[in-house]
């Protein structure tokens, strides 16, 4: 039977992501808008980003943190282009993203000495291949196949090479080990629900140091520029942004903190992710055509939550009407106004993807799977 009661919000998108529970337009009635983002109140309100984010994640005091342009695609190219090709590089791979990092190192950066270790969708490379005398660059959580870095312990304690991430849909939802990596990118709109468009940088003293000592071979444009004279552009890690930033977008992200630290700080954002993903295993382990596509747990991630379609009677079907009717649930619910955007990643496996970061009330994901049992059953029948 069709499900008698919605989602309260029925906002899945793997980004941008849901809002905090209770937001408004009114979150952002104290915005610096028509102000220089150079000015006092502007700065202070980029610092007080900077600084919350810190605290709220545990940062350790020696690292610096930045808001940089262009999302977490910005942050971690401006990561690869500066610091790349003094020594060899690993890049590991399971998922869009990744992948178009490793792909960026070949053709963009031309890096000569480059190990790529993939895995298709759903796995994991072998992390024990990694030479921690080399770079290391990856993604601690595949936003595209559902798959996360089980933990640091693969990370050398005393590597020499370092340990760059693009943790955009882990950080605030996960445990990141600091003292394993050298460099962490996100952006605003993930597990906070923020807005898009500009991105966290996060260094280690190591990582300052490959800044100060290491000049890249290539010419870098304004916006990837983090040093000068062969010292570290401080201003970028106090709020003094490399171009203007959103204003509004900026108000957005403090009320995203400030929410962060009423729900228990790290602690919280991270017990009401795991929450989510303990709603989806729940109905998984009942359900008689869907699974994870990530099927082993150690690997599967609580923010972008991708599953596959193991019915025999869909397997049965050409790829091309697994696709059209993988994508048929998500419309019959978009229609519906139960759950929007909830598609697999366009380069993906046919299937659904669906955000469970700490925006998102449990209760609405054991909703969402009620309309998932009823939407599929509607799609079955034209089989």
């Amino acid at each position: 039977m069709k499900p008698s009661s919605k989602p309260n919000n029925p906002c899945f998108s793997s980004g941008p992501c849901a809002k905090r529970p209770g937001w408004g337009l009114d979150a952002l009635k104290n915005a610096a808008v028509g102000r220089s983002h150079r000015a006092k109140i502007g700065k202070a309100k980029l610092a007080e980003v900077i600084a919350s984010s810190k605290k709220i994640l545990g940062m350790p005091s020696d690292y610096v943190l930045g808001i940089v342009p262009a999302s977490d695609t910005g942050a971690i190219e401006m990561a690869m282009w500066s610091m790349l090709g003094e020594r060899p590089v690993d890049v590991f791979c399971w998922e869009s993203f990744g992948s178009g990092w490793a792909t960026d190192c070949k053709k963009q950066l031309n890096l000569k000495d480059l190990r790529v270790f993939k895995a298709d969708y759903g796995k994991i490379p072998d992390l024990s291949q990694a030479d921690w005398s080399h770079d290391v660059v990856f993604t601690w959580n595949g936003t595209t196949s559902g798959v996360r870095a089980p933990n640091g312990d693969w990370i050398a304690a005393d590597r020499q090479g370092l340990a760059i991430c693009d943790a955009t849909s882990a950080v605030f939802a996960m445990e990141i080990p600091w003292d394993k990596l050298d460099v962490v990118t996100w952006s605003w709109q993930k597990v906070l629900g923020g807005e898009a468009a500009h991105g966290m940088l996060a260094l280690s003293p190591r990582a300052v140091k490959r800044l100060e000592s290491y000049t890249p071979d290539r010419p870098l444009p304004k916006i990837f520029q983090m040093s000068k004279g062969g010292k570290l552009a401080a201003g970028i890690f106090e709020g003094e942004t490399i171009n203007t930033p959103s204003m509004l977008a900026v108000e957005d992200a403090i009320d995203g903190l400030k929410w962060a630290e009423s729900v228990g700080g790290l602690a919280g954002l991270i017990a009401r992710s795991k929450a989510n993903l303990d709603a989806m295993e729940a109905w998984v382990a009942k359900s008689n055509w869907a699974a994870f596509l990530a099927e082993d747990q150690a690997i599967r991630s609580n923010t972008s939550i991708c599953l596959k379609i193991v019915d025999p009677a869909y397997l049965a079907l050409s790829p091309e009407d697994q696709a059209k009717h993988a994508k048929s649930i998500g419309s019959i619910l978009d229609k519906e106004g139960a759950a929007f955007d909830i598609g697999a990643y366009r380069d993906a496996p046919a299937g659904l993807r669906i955000w469970g970061g700490a925006t998102v009330d449990a209760s609405d994901i054991k909703l969402l799977t009620e309309w998932l049992d009823w939407a599929y059953e509607q799609v079955k029948a034209t089989f």
